[in-house]
């Protein structure tokens, strides 16, 4: 049985979030908006198939896929890239490798207790958040 990621997340901390953002070379004036943000993640799970949905003031983030199917991530409300993503399970946590110009660029999702982690990993750096369910 995998983990049940259905849920609203709200955002309770965002550690070296602006060192990943530069290592995905976002301008300056972006990164400092980004980094007042305190997002929120709609996440919809049916069995493999997931939608989730990272809410904010300044920009929404849709991301639709299904568990070890790759398919072209559009990341132009990020940082205008297009990658070739993969997200797969590693026992209850999500693993997302995403294939294009940055080195080393993905993320892990993973639940404990009413706490949803997040990892973020480019170029060697990388970033931690934490949203607990509402």
């Amino acid at each position: 049985m995998v983990a049940d990621y259905n849920g609203y997340w709200k955002m309770i901390s965002n550690e070296n979030f602006e060192e990943y953002l530069k290592a995905l070379d976002v301008n300056v004036a972006i990164r400092k908006i980004a980094t007042l943000l305190k997002p929120d993640k709609d996440i919809s799970q049916d069995g493999d198939h997931f939608i989730i949905k990272t809410l904010s003031t300044f920009k929404n983030y849709n991301m639709d896929f299904v568990v070890g199917q790759e398919f072209e991530e559009d990341l132009s409300g990020v940082d205008d890239r297009k990658c070739m993503t993969t997200i797969t399970w590693d026992g209850e946590k999500l693993v997302c490798m995403q294939k294009g110009e940055i080195e080393g660029r993905g993320w892990t999702h993973w639940i404990e207790g009413d706490e949803l982690h997040l990892e973020l990993r480019a170029a060697g750096v990388v970033s931690k958040q934490v949203f607990k369910k509402a």
